[in-house]
């Protein structure tokens, strides 16, 4: 029986794998440790406004990665216009405006690691 310390996501899990008798390894019931804290990471520049945020927010679909930024504050975009683009399991899907608007803030720099749900831009 072996004992291992997992991180995904940032929560951290303890887990025991056991050999089987006779179909080779096969994994035990995962049992979650209490979440540990992670290390907090840096945090980083990021380009903004020079007024307020926009009432309008544009949050990412789905985990992932800041591949581009399609927009820049100030530009005018259509609903369905791409305004960043992530990139999740070798995949490039762009965040598209959900209405007309401009651009009031960008709340992310490319290369930075979003999950589901994160505020990318806002719009007026």
């Amino acid at each position: 029986m072996k004992n291992y310390t997992i991180t995904v996501n940032g929560n951290v899990y303890d887990v025991t794998v056991e050999e089987g008798a006779s179909t080779g390894a096969v994994a035990a019931p995962v049992k979650k440790a209490a979440p540990k804290a992670a290390p907090a990471a840096a945090p980083a520049a990021v380009p903004k406004a020079s007024g307020a945020a926009g009432s309008v927010r544009v949050e990412a679909g789905a985990a992932g990665k800041v591949f581009k930024l399609d927009t820049k504050v100030g530009d005018t975009v259509k609903k369905g216009d791409a305004v960043v683009t992530i990139e999740a399991m070798k995949m490039e899907i762009p965040v598209v405006a959900p209405q007309d608007g401009t651009v009031a803030s960008i709340e992310v720099n490319v290369g930075d690691a979003i999950e589901a749900g994160a505020l990318l831009a806002t719009l007026n």
